[in-house]
């Protein structure tokens, strides 16, 4: 079995700093991991890049050559990708050995995983390949500071959900920068009558029939839960990291393989 993350969310959420973050603190504790870029248009990296989606194909080469903007350019890039799952991708995973740890570092255009099939697939190609995958969903807590904020990212939250239909880690990120945490804690385990008085109070009357659904539909899901990331507290990237790794049962076989040869053991000295 071979682990991955896959990480999401809008833009400009954190999620390259995260992976940059990960990766050193794996290194501190002296855990192996491999980020992977998945960004055609991504240009810096903080952290050694294990695999690139760049040496396939880039944004700037898709603009040039079919005269489209970045954005139509991006979704290009992932169906290219997405076309080449049984060439590049798996001539690049043969790479990898088993027990490896991928995390990859996805584009923030939100209907890459919200609205077109492209990253489900690409999944579904991990899984088969024996991936054990984790999506996690970066949300920046600085836009958290009211209900309105905090549904509207619920809802990108569970159409990815949805979407990808794989075990989730929902990840309140840049906490650090957050200057005024008072507000984000009602949000960390809303109760769904404060939400809904909230949203009744903000929003017009007449939309008081599509917040009660709106919070009927979170309470439905209620998996729907952020965890906060401080990066600058260790502890809080190891809890994330622990969650993650409950997800995808990152450890149980190595204690199961323990067991095993334990086992085996005591058969030979029989």
């Amino acid at each position: 079995m071979r682990y991955a993350q896959l990480v999401i969310g809008p833009a400009g959420s954190g999620k390259s700093t995260y992976c940059s973050s990960l990766n050193q603190h794996c290194e501190t504790i002296r855990r192996t991991m491999h980020i992977v870029n998945l960004d055609p248009a991504a240009e810096v990296f903080n952290y050694p890049v294990a695999m690139d989606i760049r040496e396939l194909v880039s944004v700037d080469v898709v603009m040039e050559e079919l005269k489209c903007g970045p954005n139509a350019a991006l979704i290009r890039c992932m169906e290219y990708l997405e076309d080449s799952l049984y060439n590049w991708l798996d001539e690049e995973l043969e790479n990898f050995t088993d027990d490896d740890y991928l995390v990859f570092d996805c584009p923030g255009q939100i209907e890459i995983f919200t609205h077109v099939p492209v990253l489900k697939n690409f999944v579904e190609h991990l899984k088969k390949n024996d991936f054990s995958v984790c999506a996690v969903y970066l949300l920046d807590s600085q836009f958290v500071t009211d209900v309105t904020k905090f549904i509207s990212g619920c809802m990108v939250s569970l159409s990815a959900m949805i979407q990808l239909e794989l075990p989730h880690v929902n990840i309140l990120s840049k906490m650090d920068l957050l200057q005024d945490k008072s507000n984000i804690e009602e949000y960390l385990d809303a109760e769904p009558r404060t939400m809904l008085a909230g949203l009744d109070q903000r929003m017009a009357p007449q939309f008081a029939k599509l917040n009660k659904a709106f919070i009927e539909l979170v309470e439905q899901y209620s998996m729907v839960r952020f965890t906060p990331l401080d990066l600058r507290k260790e502890r809080s990237i190891q809890y994330v990291l622990s969650e993650i790794d409950k997800c995808i049962q990152f450890g149980e076989d190595a204690e199961v393989k323990i067991r095993e040869l334990d086992e085996d053991m005591d058969q030979l000295e029989l």
